[in-house]
């Protein structure tokens, strides 16, 4: 009974320290695999060389990795992790013969590895098993004689881990991000249905109902977004349906918050039957997209269906609002007033549009991902991509391209990086230590993105190899040379290197590294607990080399980077807006827009990852989470505006005939007051200046832009025209993007003075 309860809550403790179990799976794993791999090496095969490299190639790719997505996909990324793995340990040996090959080319590969994993989380997952192909066979310098047996050895480890990976306890195929979208698409489709239902005057639906049910979708997505920046690297891969899901987190998120700032349903007697059935058709929109993003074997012809009711309702529901709009010079009011109401009376039709677009881009990415994992194994291999989606390649050179930027996290960390490492190489040759591998492990393991960072991971990491050195000599002592002994505690040992760094701590995984080695390298050559203490020096070393070139390189970590990437995203992002408004005039200008958006969506990519480096470092934060992820999601929300008006204007586009240069001209003028200010924001960041107050209401010229519709409506023969009413909307998403500005002042104005 008391056995029952301990294991009970040894459970729980497990689970609230590993959620998912997914270090202990790994570490209990490779305790199983490893001392297999490594008796038939050293014990039956009488290789000391494959025996090296069976057993650390087993730490770096069944320990040091972790895949998610489907049993294929893992399986997959094994394989090439092995045989890219392969191709190092033939390089690192080539370039261990002299120390000028032995850095040079430690530079080069820890550069190509680390910036390779701005393409992908997969290959950025794998960095640290690539790197460690590279740096044992360099370390141990050898003639190219021995390379057969050293990729022998790696690639049977390599083989062992696809094979543990997919017989002994599979991870169960996951994808939280997806998992989240789907939720969150549900519950935002239940809100739509309750305010439709409220609105309509359904007696059963009340105004708690209607609460309840905005409460909860709020919640889902703000679980959504906090999960997807709490990863170290963006979670996407190079597969055409990651890289649709990971854009559906932008499309989610920016549809919460135009659902955030709508009016209250009222009750019947205030409802717009038009507004509903656009509320309605997206429901039904983003349900059937969760169906399929969920495999419910739903039908991508129920989405365009769909999608296709949708755009009906809203064309109806434009009809409707065009036949209502007051431009007639009689309206009653004065003139102040009048074209306050002209425009009033289009904002609950604005929203609904709103949503309708967010809902469509939104869906055209449900489709792009679930069209991409129905394709078939041979449409995967020949690269044959959904309609409209870019191939990986390509997707993976405008990634790369977007980073070549000398204020990217990314590419300084990967620069820092192979300095480092090429350093720890160059040291650990001249000075001749005994074990120059731990040299240059100690330098990865504890380089970080600021050099505070940095000193701390040292100070744990010297901590826990001092524990460890203690724990294991005196296991070494109390064994003496009984193998027997040894053979029983290296399992044990692996197993708790693999859990302790998840579940204890950063420190606590070192400890447990440094017993695995004591244990691993008095099997290969009886050395006793002396090999401990060349541990613990060249590991000093190594943090030594990784110390200094964090102090002269980038020192201040992803901190000032991070006012560099917020000031770049948002000045793009504000220019795209001034693009797409302007995009209609000409196809000159639609051409602008299309790069100002690519250039938008880089300085994205590149604040993501500087958002996200900023959250794994240690040391004080200018801004609380909640307050920081506004601000950055706050560019998204100018971008998507952005997106809005280029879309609205693609399907209404403006009549040359109509007189459409006043109405032009009015957009522009109301854009550049907006725009302004952004592009000031951005000097403010960047020069850390005051941040100026938001633009006010009154300063948007109502009037005017209702006379420049009006004269439209004259020269269109007396008749209002769709372009009108797209007129009133890009105005609408103008001041959208303008009421921005009063939620992201404040946490702007701390970065700025930070």
């Amino acid at each position: 009974m008391m056995g029952a309860h301990f294991g009970r809550g040894a459970m729980r403790w497990l689970r609230a320290r590993d959620p998912g179990l997914n270090a202990t799976r790994r570490a209990l794993r490779t305790a199983v695999v490893l001392p297999v791999l490594f008796a038939i090496a050293a014990r039956i095969l009488h290789d000391p060389e494959l025996a090296t490299f069976a057993a650390f190639g087993g730490f770096a790719q069944m320990l040091l990795v972790s895949f998610s997505g489907s049993m294929q996909d893992r399986a997959l990324n094994q394989v090439v992790l092995a045989v890219s793995g392969a191709a190092l340990v033939c390089l690192g040996t080539l370039a261990s013969r002299t120390t000028w090959s032995a850095v040079v080319t430690m530079a080069v590969v820890g550069f190509l590895v680390l910036f390779a994993g701005v393409v992908s989380s997969v290959l950025a997952s794998a960095s640290t098993g690539l790197l460690l192909a590279f740096i044992l066979p360099v370390s141990l310098s050898a003639p190219a004689s021995t390379i057969p047996h050293r990729v022998e050895g790696w690639l049977i480890a390599g083989g062992a881990a696809v094979v543990a990976n997919l017989v002994l306890w599979p991870a169960p195929a996951n994808d939280p991000l997806r998992n989240r979208a789907i939720v969150s698409c549900r519950l935002l489709a239940h809100r739509l249905r309750v305010g439709v239902a409220y609105a309509s005057g359904d007696g059963g639906t009340t105004v708690e109902d209607r609460d309840r049910a905005v409460a909860a979708a709020s919640d889902a997505v703000a679980t959504m977004l906090r999960e997807f920046y709490a990863t170290p690297n963006r979670p996407t891969a190079l597969t055409t349906s990651a890289r649709a899901i990971v854009r559906l987190v932008d499309e989610i998120g920016w549809l919460a918050t135009v659902l955030a700032v709508m009016p209250p349903d009222q009750s019947s007697q205030f409802g717009n039957t038009g507004i509903c059935a656009v509320k309605a058709s997206a429901a039904s929109v983003l349900e059937c997209g969760a169906d399929l993003l969920a495999g419910q074997h739903e039908s991508l012809a129920s989405l365009d269906k769909g999608l296709a009711a949708m755009a009906a309702a809203r064309d109806a529901m434009e009809a409707q609002a065009l036949a209502r709009l007051p431009l007639d010079q009689s309206t009653t009011g004065d003139s102040l007033t009048r074209p306050r109401r002209v425009v009033d009376s289009l904002e609950p039709t604005f929203r609904a549009q709103e949503v309708s677009f967010a809902v469509g881009e939104l869906a055209a990415n449900v489709r792009t991902a679930v069209a991409a994992d129905r394709r078939t194994w041979w449409q995967r291999v020949l690269g044959r991509q959904p309609a409209g989606a870019a191939g990986p390649v390509l997707a993976a050179q405008q990634r790369a391209a977007s980073h070549f930027d000398r204020h990217s996290v990314w590419l300084r960390n990967s620069v820092r990086g192979a300095i480092a490492l090429a350093a720890a190489v160059f040291v650990a040759d001249t000075t001749g230590v005994q074990h120059s591998f731990w040299v240059i492990l100690g330098t990865l393991s504890v380089l970080r993105s600021n050099a505070l960072s940095t000193g701390q991971t040292i100070a744990k990491g010297l901590q826990g190899t001092v524990v460890g050195l203690v724990i294991g000599s005196v296991l070494v002592i109390a064994i003496g040379t009984n193998d027997a002994v040894l053979w029983v505690m290296l399992p044990i040992a692996i197993a708790f290197a693999g859990f302790a760094p998840t579940a204890i701590s950063f420190a606590a995984g070192q400890a447990a590294f440094s017993i695995s080695l004591l244990v691993l390298f008095n099997l290969i050559a009886p050395a006793g607990w002396q090999i401990g203490l060349v541990r613990l020096e060249d590991v000093a070393l190594g943090c030594a080399v990784s110390l200094v070139v964090g102090f002269l390189f980038w020192p201040r970590g992803a901190g000032a980077a991070l006012r560099h990437a917020l000031a770049e995203a948002y000045a793009d992002s504000a220019d795209y807006l001034r693009a797409a408004v302007a995009a209609p005039a000409s196809a000159e200008n639609r051409i602008t827009a299309i790069g100002s958006r690519v250039r938008a969506a880089a300085a994205a990519r590149r604040l993501d990852d500087a958002f996200r480096q900023l959250l794994n470092e240690n040391g004080p934060r200018v801004l609380p989470m909640a307050e920081a992820t506004r601000l950055v999601t706050g560019v998204a929300g100018v971008r998507l505006a952005a997106d809005a008006t280029l879309d609205l204007w693609e399907r209404q586009p403006v009549d040359p005939a109509t007189g459409a240069h006043a109405v032009q001209a009015e957009l522009t003028d109301a854009t550049r007051l907006v725009t302004d200010w952004y592009f000031g924001l951005a000097y403010a960041l960047r020069a850390r200046r005051p941040v100026a107050d938001p633009v006010p209401q009154e300063m948007f010229a109502d009037g005017r832009l209702v006379s420049a519709v009006r004269h439209d409506v004259q020269h269109g023969g007396g008749q209002p025209t769709p372009a009108a009413v797209s007129v009133i909307w890009t105005a609408d998403h103008l001041d959208e993007v303008r009421r921005l500005q009063h939620s992201i002042v404040g946490p702007a104005r701390a970065v700025a003075a930070g």
